[in-house]
């Protein structure tokens, strides 16, 4: 079992899907499975669905938004079947599963799944460090949101089953999504403060803000002295008006 490895489902509209879903996350191994804003649940076609699974449905986590799932997470990897106009760090279901199972030994990681049409949006990929995608035929690429857990979970299973490479233990834990928001909030109000930004350009500017502090992953000491130069910043901006 992988207790730190959570497999989240935003705003899932087909009970069905979630009991495929936690099917095949218990054939897998993984029993984490967190719902956020579900249609329905819970549901007799779920509990179906599952086919005995019912022990990671009984578990699931239920909540209303993406940031309160992800608020502990070290690692978050977003899977999307489709790529983005603005480029996002990528992993291919290999590298994923490597990667989370890696993570996980010293904390919570989650693996993020849309909407079963649309999928997740740009501010929730934003929430993300890296953008998973399922290299499928690209004539037709639509996968069931369970097939695609399937694959996913299967490579973490394979991951799991070699030692984990080695990692240089870090100074201080990389900060936690509660944490990166705190800061992403504050980078926000210190660039409106002082006028850094024209009107209208402020979304695509945190997006891009977003996507470099996700991918440069700072721990929670070097959160705590950015935060500390924007603090700086507020301070002598109200000093000067």
């Amino acid at each position: 079992m992988q207790p730190n490895i959570r497999i989240v489902l935003v705003s899932p509209s087909h009970p069905g899907n979630i009991g495929a879903t936690a099917r095949a996350m218990k054939n897998m191994g993984l029993d984490r499975l967190v719902l956020v804003n579900p249609e329905v649940f819970p549901h007799a076609e779920a509990t179906a669905r599952a086919s005995g699974a019912d022990d990671v449905l009984a578990g699931a986590q239920l909540c209303h938004t993406l940031p309160e799932a992800l608020a502990d997470c070290r690692l978050i990897i977003g899977a999307s079947a489709r790529l983005r106009s603005l480029a996002w760090p990528q992993l291919e279901p290999r590298a994923c599963g490597e990667r989370l199972v890696t993570e996980a030994a010293d904390g919570p990681v989650a693996l993020v799944f849309g909407r079963e049409r649309t999928g997740l949006t740009n501010d929730e990929l934003a929430l993300c460090h890296y953008l998973a995608h399922i290299p499928a035929n690209p004539a037709y690429s639509s996968l069931n949101i369970a097939a695609a857990v399937q694959i996913f979970t299967y490579e973490i299973r394979l991951a799991s089953g070699a030692p984990a490479p080695a990692m240089r233990q870090a100074e201080f834990p990389p900060a936690t999504g509660v944490q990166m928001e705190g800061f992403f909030a504050q980078l926000e109000q210190t660039l409106i403060g002082v006028d850094a930004v024209k009107s209208g350009q402020m979304i695509t500017l945190m997006r891009r803000l977003r996507r470099l502090f996700q991918r440069a992953r700072p721990d929670q000491n070097e959160i705590n002295i950015l935060r500390g130069f924007l603090s700086a910043i507020q301070t002598r901006c109200r000093r000067d008006n």
